[in-house]
């Protein structure tokens, strides 16, 4: 009697479980989407991501079933599927703060050992890719010529002003305040906003662009975009097929548009330029993000201690 007990408990616990508890797909899809695209400021990242690695792999599981040895294989298939494992760790990033949110909003009830958050994969070193005055004359030049009608405009503003490319394809004529050789952007990459400093080059590029955009009979009002896509008339999607296609007859494959901010930094350091002023100019939160770019200036450290050698020289004849 009460094995028969037994098994009518635990098939209505199964039943009333089935019932309240919530797959990952619908969690994805009625709760952290719909929050997403309000409080991210591109969920369409998220959404890419969750609908090609996870939706069709994992999104069937209840949330309580979402454990770490189950995580591991989702993970390990990426692996020997072969992607980067900087992209797996976006996928990692995402996957954690779904089930975070999860359980903050009460979804996910228990704690299980089983469900600790997935560590990242290890990357290695962090690489950054520095261009030389040669390499970016022939990068322009490329550019130039790229069907793209924007492309060196735009690759031309980034290395002028160290901007995000994000910061560039998102630009508004009333952000940006040629008198005062300022551009604002309203929502940087840490959700503050932040000033960029336009030198007279950067300023000559945005006038450019103005000109392209009236020889397109594109609008360049206030509230328009700086780099508006004749086809759409609104901002870019991105611009990775021109610069994939610009970078390749330039020689430079492996180059990314994020590596002429890096270019930025590092012909600034080489002037002689502190790196306070740096982190001023890239609008870094913190001194700490620009000290990779310290070793760059070896020789003019040398010559900073000098400085105190030629006081001491001076006391002590």
């Amino acid at each position: 009697m009460l094995s028969f007990l037994s098994r009518n408990k635990t098939q209505h616990d199964k039943h009333s479980r089935m019932e309240n508890q919530l797959t990952l797909n619908a969690f994805f899809d009625e709760h952290y989407f719909p929050q997403a695209k309000v409080a991210k400021r591109q969920p369409h990242h998220d959404w890419c991501i969750y609908n090609k690695h996870i939706r069709a792999s994992m999104g069937s599981y209840f949330l309580d079933d979402v454990t770490n040895p189950i995580l591991d294989i989702w993970v390990r298939e990426q692996i020997l599927a072969g992607y980067q494992r900087s992209t797996i760790n976006k996928h990692i990033h995402l996957m954690n703060h779904m089930l975070n949110l999860a359980r903050h909003w009460g979804h996910i009830l228990t704690r299980s050992q089983y469900q600790q958050n997935i560590k990242k994969l290890p990357v290695g070193d962090f690489t950054q890719r520095f261009l030389s005055e040669a390499e970016i004359d022939t990068l322009l030049k490329a550019c130039r010529t790229n069907s793209h009608p924007f492309l060196y405009l735009i690759v031309q503003l980034l290395l002028l002003t160290g901007a995000r490319k994000g910061e560039a394809r998102l630009a508004c004529w009333q952000h940006i305040d040629l008198h005062k050789r300022v551009w604002l952007v309203p929502r940087s990459k840490n959700g503050r906003s932040r000033r960029i400093i336009l030198s007279a080059g950067a300023i000559d590029a945005l006038n450019a662009a103005r000109k392209k955009s009236d020889e397109l009979g594109l609008p360049s009002k206030p509230d328009n975009f700086v780099f508006t896509n004749p086809t759409t008339r609104t901002a870019y999607h991105s611009y990775d097929t021109a610069w994939m296609k610009a970078r390749d007859a330039a020689g430079l494959p492996k180059v990314r548009m994020h590596d002429l901010r890096h270019t930025f930094a590092s012909l600034l350091i080489n002037k002689g330029v502190s790196l306070y002023e740096v982190q001023t100019l890239l609008g870094h939160s913190s001194l700490q993000m620009t000290q990779r770019y310290a070793h760059l200036a070896p020789d003019l450290l040398h010559m900073r201690t000098e400085l105190v050698g030629a006081i001491l020289s001076k006391t002590n004849p």
